[in-house]
């Protein structure tokens, strides 16, 4: 068997308000395989973004091992760590987090100005992306001038545009209406069974959590279980 991608073992998270120091998760273990898409559930403040901004290197463990890859991002220095992100993890967020003053296809070329392709690359590439996602035709609209699920397209588009080891998505259906949101969730599904990309989701949504492979519950910082998802 081939090691998982993604592997934690007894991972530990606290935060400093004031004089308390809040514990957010409490010895966590996992393993995520590559191609999986995942689904990380539980109420609010049960520490499921945190373990999602630990996956993808926005943030550090207090203890515990976190690898991707074979890779100990958990030791890396902070500029090592932003070149890591940069090239391996692709961010769908709630609300689209899109640069308002810039069309769909500057959005999306936006990671690319970090690599040393030419121009001609850029385009190439971001016009592939905006095609994946049936965004082709709205290549030069700038994000007021689209819908919501418009929008979240083009900021799929953009996270996988680098064609990252993971991505990860924070409530990627949160801010939007029931069609868009089954629309994303397509999308996600076949971003994961057609092209093998590795996806971790937090949802609160038990319908959005179903399209995954994979639950893992969490509850006050701790692991309830990881099961595989039960597709409706």
């Amino acid at each position: 068997m081939s090691d998982p991608l993604v592997l934690i073992e007894h991972l530990v998270k606290s935060y400093r308000r004031g004089d308390q120091v809040v514990e957010v998760l409490r010895d966590i273990s996992l393993a995520i395989p590559a191609g999986d898409f995942t689904a990380l559930m539980g109420p609010s403040g049960s520490g499921k973004s945190t373990l999602l901004n630990l996956i993808a290197g926005i943030d550090k463990p207090d203890r515990g091992v976190l690898r991707i890859a074979g890779l100990d991002i958990a030791g890396m220095g902070e500029t090592d760590l932003a070149r890591w992100r940069a090239s391996n993890v692709g961010f769908i967020f709630q609300f689209y987090n899109l640069m308002p003053v810039l069309s769909a296809f500057e959005n999306v070329e936006l990671p690319l100005l970090l690599t040393p392709l030419s121009r001609r690359e850029r385009r190439e590439r971001v016009e592939l992306t905006l095609e994946m996602v049936s965004l082709a035709d709205r290549m030069d609209h700038t994000p007021n001038e689209l819908s919501g699920g418009q929008q979240q397209r083009v900021a799929i588009a953009r996270a996988i545009v680098t064609d990252p080891t993971i991505i990860v998505a924070d409530e990627p259906t949160g801010d939007l209406d029931r069609n868009s949101a089954s629309e994303i969730l397509a999308l996600l599904q076949q971003l994961n069974q057609q092209l093998g990309k590795t996806i971790i989701m937090v949802t609160h949504d038990a319908h959005a959590a179903a399209q995954a492979r994979t639950m893992i519950h969490l509850e006050k910082g701790e692991l309830l279980d990881g099961l595989p998802a039960v597709h409706a």
